[in-house]
């Protein structure tokens, strides 16, 4: 079974982060990227399946500037087999569906069965692209994946939602987006961190796959950031001392507040 995992390189969600004012993208110059966290249940879950099937090959697929590299080497340290970048300028600022035709492009470039992604990414939370990608190449969508089994072309999916989960099946070839809940990330070895310098990544440029420049990039995007403000500062708190009517204050202040 030959799987396809998306990753994207997103900024460190643990330091600040913001958009650039020339075009309102992300600012990745100046931020610490790292590997998506959702990827990398998509990336464990992948090679489980691999694990249990007892064949066939995991590929990383990224879509993003020169740096992304280093993203796909992550995921190979864990244990992927080979890697594709797609990377070109024509690209940047490519909305949710610009950004699903053109991997839908590099898919066509593959042999695969199933494409696994995480449910979001830390950076733009559309969550969108797996579905996208499911209509564009005809493929069975299940998405907010928390549990995965095969039984031969058949996959079935615990669909994770509010208050429980569903259960849903259909038949590969399939995209799959999973959430935080479906595993447990593996550390990469040593000895993967060494092989992953010997594994194959193919780089793509937008021509490759297929995608016209008019389709991509921030002019031809469907939707745009227009304005944005960085969060406003938290305001000091209000204490309410207790000299016998701290109940009294306390309601006064929640009704003021409109809270109650």
């Amino acid at each position: 079974m030959n799987i396809v995992v998306l990753v994207k390189q997103v900024p460190d969600s643990g330091n600040p982060r913001t958009l650039k004012d020339s075009d309102n993208t992300v600012d990745r110059e100046n931020a610490d990227l790292v590997l998506n966290e959702m990827d990398e249940y998509a990336i464990e879950e992948a090679l489980l399946i691999k694990e249990n099937q007892g064949d066939g090959e995991v590929t990383v697929l990224s879509v993003g500037p020169e740096s992304a590299t280093d993203t796909i080497r992550k995921a190979l340290q864990m244990g992927a087999d080979k890697g594709v970048h797609v990377t070109d300028p024509a690209i940047h600022g490519s909305d949710a569906i610009a950004t699903a035709k053109v991997i839908a492009g590099a898919l066509g470039k593959l042999e695969w069965d199933i494409v696994i992604s995480g449910a979001e990414s830390t950076d733009g939370r559309v969550t969108v692209i797996p579905a996208m990608l499911a209509e564009i190449t005809g493929a069975t969508q299940l998405t907010s994946a928390r549990k995965l089994t095969f039984e031969g072309t058949e996959v079935t999916a615990e669909r994770q939602v509010d208050g429980g989960y569903e259960v849903v099946k259909g038949q590969l070839p399939a995209v799959i987006s999973v959430w935080d809940t479906i595993n447990e990330p593996r550390y990469p070895s040593f000895k993967g961190i060494m092989q992953a310098k010997k594994k194959p990544i193919d780089t793509l440029a937008l021509a490759d796959t297929g995608v016209d420049a008019g389709e991509v990039g921030l002019e031809n995007s469907w939707s745009e950031v227009i304005e944005w403000a960085p969060r406003p500062p938290r305001q000091a708190g209000q204490a309410i001392t207790d000299e016998g009517d701290g109940g009294v204050k306390l309601v006064e202040y929640l009704v003021g507040q409109k809270l109650i």
